[in-house]
């Protein structure tokens, strides 16, 4: 199956209550009036566009309906389609590059899919010829660091851990002592997600940032937010938080395949303005995929 049939597949309980209801509210409407555009409205926020997102793009949608002088129902689907991409910009979002050693700081709370994706980054990464370091700085879980040994024997990259409660900067720091000796293209940081302890959790962020940049200038290059498609809204309050702590670069939106709630990528991008960097379409090792804009919308209105 090919990359678009995949994303398309991935994106068919989104497509069915996002795009398949706005298709029933125009199909036998014989005119465009207010009555279609609050619905219309309804229905994007039942996708988990959000609120304020759902309100400004219907306010477009009217403003450019009148300037294309449509009269036709049917005439709205593209013009929104249209919309949503000028949210969603064109442009595909590549991993920053830091020279020698790029050093890529995953953050996000417990259960969105974080170690996972790092695992499938890491195959990312080795697919590109990159030689890869992961670095369990999760060390508030045991399971953790387990779970990033299993990933990293995938997806062949060396694991950097010490022992459960240990102080993560010190990992991070052998990490790039390991990453140096071995010459290491990338070093990929799992971090602990427990915003129950929001404080705790922002000064030991702001303390991994202090010895990446001590030992390497510019680290870290990339800081990836994993968020989890199924939580919805939910996953903007995390951006939010994460975004006041840490500087985030980028997001990986996890299990979009699980979830009717696809549309939170419109929400994150005109809320936050944080490129969505990743998606993940399913379980498997190659299905952490680059975020293109415009294939998400081909994908979503076909």
């Amino acid at each position: 199956m090919g990359i678009f049939s995949r994303l398309r597949d991935s994106l068919s309980k989104t497509r069915k209550d996002f795009v398949e209801r706005i298709d029933s509210l125009i199909t036998g409407r014989k005119q465009i009036d207010e009555g279609l555009y609050d619905e219309l409205e309804e229905v994007l926020i039942q996708a988990d566009v959000g609120a304020e997102t759902a309100f400004n793009l219907v306010e477009d949608l009217r403003r450019l309906a009148k300037e294309r002088k449509a009269g036709d129902p049917a005439q709205l689907k593209p013009l929104l389609k249209e919309l949503i991409l000028e949210v969603l910009g064109r442009e595909s979002y590549s991993l920053a590059d830091g020279g020698a050693l790029t050093v890529i700081l995953v953050v996000g709370v417990n259960g969105v899919g974080k170690t996972t994706t790092i695992g499938k980054l890491a195959h990312n990464l080795k697919q590109g010829g990159k030689k890869v370091i992961l670095a369990a700085g999760d060390t508030f879980r045991a399971a953790a660091i387990d779970q990033l040994e299993i990933w990293g024997n995938r997806a062949g990259a060396d694991v950097i851990k010490h022992r459960e409660g240990a102080d993560p900067a010190a990992v991070v720091f052998d990490a790039i002592q390991a990453a140096r000796a071995r010459k290491a293209d990338a070093v990929v940081v799992d971090t602990a997600g427990r915003l129950h302890t929001k404080s705790n959790l922002m000064e030991e962020l702001k303390k991994i940032g202090r010895v990446l940049s001590r030992e390497i200038p510019g680290a870290p290059h990339e800081v990836l937010l994993v968020l989890d498609a199924t939580t919805g809204q939910n996953a903007i309050n995390q951006a939010r938080i994460f975004g006041e702590a840490t500087g985030v670069t980028g997001i990986v939106l996890t299990k979009l395949d699980g979830t009717a709630k696809g549309g939170v990528i419109i929400g994150i991008k005109q809320a936050l303005d944080i490129p969505v960097k990743f998606i993940g379409i399913g379980e498997g090792i190659d299905d952490l995929r680059p975020f293109n804009p415009v294939e998400f919308a081909e994908a979503l209105f076909s």
